[in-house]
């Protein structure tokens, strides 16, 4: 873990300590003050125990009002001096300086400086005037003040910069969720426009197919005639919904061409381009695998290619792949394993592109580090044309 991940995590758990007992923290600034003023409440019990009590409160105070609390304090440390009695009051001052320089407003930080200043010179030289070295005294006591102070901006200027690192881990998260949603949702309008292509083509064969038969029935004055008629008119209907459907999906205003999309055959043309930009690529087949479905061959054909091309991008030079396509068992299988010495950057649109189009067919996506390099495994059912 990094030192912004160990900040973050410390920072949740005391964040969490502190909403399930947030009387804790108090308490454990409590209790030294506490003892801190037995010596005075032995010498004077009834006086100092009152003021001890009175100081209680603005320790719960300091971190939800502490300037509020500041000032009951500073007005409790002049009464102790006026009435000689000491419980630690000065100590206490010291925390609330801290807890106002962390926590208050910069104006109500201001007071509380000038507040502080004004009460350590009355001290000195009004109500238990110092004899000797005051000057060197007042020095002592401000710049024990001035380190409270500095204590405190520290512990502002920290949490400052720990809400900042979650704001940004939060924003980072959203990104990362909004870039995977958006990714997801173009390679689904992607296998849509493509499996528009597929379908289309098969309605067109099947509405020419219905036209020459009902040609041909006409021509016999057969009563197949109408039925016949009927199917071409419905594909005709169906082919036109299909290219409303695919003006919503193309960014382009141009009529969509319809045509068979890449099968199996035009792996033997896409793996020559692959190795010509520098992938030394080794292709082998197993099974029957031209009995495939269209829309099966097309998902074969595009994992390969994604595979292949986040090899080219992510497995470093002198890397080699192999692929391997095996149809079987009511299953087809696809292998891309590369030697490459460089994991691809996870997650990338790759990989959500061949995860969406495994689960399509029912299939599943295995990628990862494997035999010394990167193996995409693709297991999808075998739907038959």
């Amino acid at each position: 873990m990094n030192a912004q991940g160990w900040l973050l995590d410390r920072q949740q758990r005391m964040r969490a300590l502190d909403r399930r007992r947030p009387w804790l923290l108090d308490a454990l600034v409590a209790i030294p003050i506490v003892l801190f003023s037995i010596p005075g409440i032995v010498q004077a019990p009834l006086s100092a125990t009152i003021a001890t009590a009175a100081l209680l409160p603005p320790l719960y105070w300091r971190r939800r009002h502490p300037f509020p609390a500041f000032v009951a304090t500073a007005a409790i440390e002049l009464t102790e001096v006026l009435l000689h009695v000491s419980v630690g009051a000065g100590v206490i001052l010291l925390v609330m300086l801290f807890s106002v320089a962390s926590r208050a407003s910069w104006r109500a930080f201001g007071w509380a400086a000038g507040i502080t200043v004004a009460l350590l010179v009355a001290e000195i030289y009004l109500f238990e005037p110092v004899l000797e070295h005051r000057t060197t005294t007042l020095f002592l006591v401000l710049g024990t003040s001035a380190a409270a102070v500095a204590f405190g901006l520290v512990a502002r200027t920290r949490r400052a910069y720990l809400m900042a690192l979650e704001d940004r881990a939060a924003r980072l998260e959203t990104e990362r969720d909004q870039r995977a949603r958006l990714a997801v949702a173009d390679e689904r309008a992607r296998v849509a426009r493509e499996m528009h292509d597929i379908v289309g083509h098969h309605v067109s064969v099947i509405v020419g197919l219905a036209d020459g038969g009902a040609a041909l029935a006409t021509s016999r004055n057969e009563q197949t005639a109408e039925p016949l008629r009927l199917i071409g008119e419905t594909g005709r209907q169906a082919l036109g919904e299909l290219r409303r459907v695919l003006g919503v999906l193309r960014e382009e205003d141009a009529d969509p061409q319809l045509s068979p999309q890449p099968g199996i055959d035009d792996l033997d043309r896409l793996l020559p381009s692959v190795r010509a930009a520098g992938l030394p690529v080794t292709y082998s087949t197993s099974g029957d695998l031209h009995t495939l479905g269209r829309g099966v061959q097309l998902a074969v054909y595009r994992i390969v290619q994604e595979a292949l091309t986040n090899t080219l991008k992510h497995a470093g030079r002198a890397a080699a792949a192999q692929v391997t396509v095996a149809a079987g068992d009511g299953e087809v299988r696809v292998r891309v394993h590369d030697n490459g010495t460089a994991a691809p950057a996870a997650p990338h649109h790759g990989l959500v592109g061949m995860r969406e189009r495994a689960a399509m067919y029912g299939g599943v996506l295995g990628a990862g580090p494997a035999e010394g390099g990167w193996l995409v495994d693709v297991v999808l059912k075998e739907p038959r044309a």
